[in-house]
């Protein structure tokens, strides 16, 4: 049993990867069409001949890349990153979501276990501390950059 990537039209991943799981073929035992990986999902599988029958009924399937991967190439994929990652104290942010939505801030504290960082608004005329979530802010201007 192997893990093998299957070439797909771009952003079609999970359209490919949701057609192969639901063939319910005995050799195919997972699909995973991450994110951060375009144009390829991943299959896990018995053997390479399973997508020989199945690839020619598969709209934007492409095909098998030669070769097969181990779990170790692919687990980085499995485990969710932080959306706090990348994000440093004193950093320049823009709020994208919430009633702050829009606005300009300067990040103060960050609590990487429960995904909050803590901002202070630009335009506010009284300094206030805003605690908001990790996915609801971008980064616009870093320190270490």
């Amino acid at each position: 049993m192997g893990i093998y990537a299957v070439k797909t039209t771009a952003s079609q991943e999970r359209t490919v990867a949701d057609m192969i799981i639901n063939r319910e073929e005995p050799d195919i035992h997972a699909a995973l069409a991450p994110d951060s990986l375009t144009s390829y999902v991943m299959v896990e599988a018995d053997d390479h001949a399973v997508f020989d029958r199945i690839l020619d009924e598969i709209p934007h399937a492409n095909g098998v890349v030669q070769g097969e991967s181990s779990i170790a190439e692919v687990e980085h994929f499995l485990s969710p990153k932080p959306d706090v990652e990348g994000i440093a104290e004193g950093d320049i942010v823009e709020l994208i979501a919430g009633p702050f939505k829009g606005e300009k801030a300067q990040v103060q504290r960050i609590d990487e276990g429960k995904d909050q960082v803590t901002v202070e608004l630009y335009e506010a005329t009284v300094p206030i501390p805003v605690t908001v979530r990790g996915d609801q802010i971008r980064v616009l201007d870093s320190e270490e950059r």
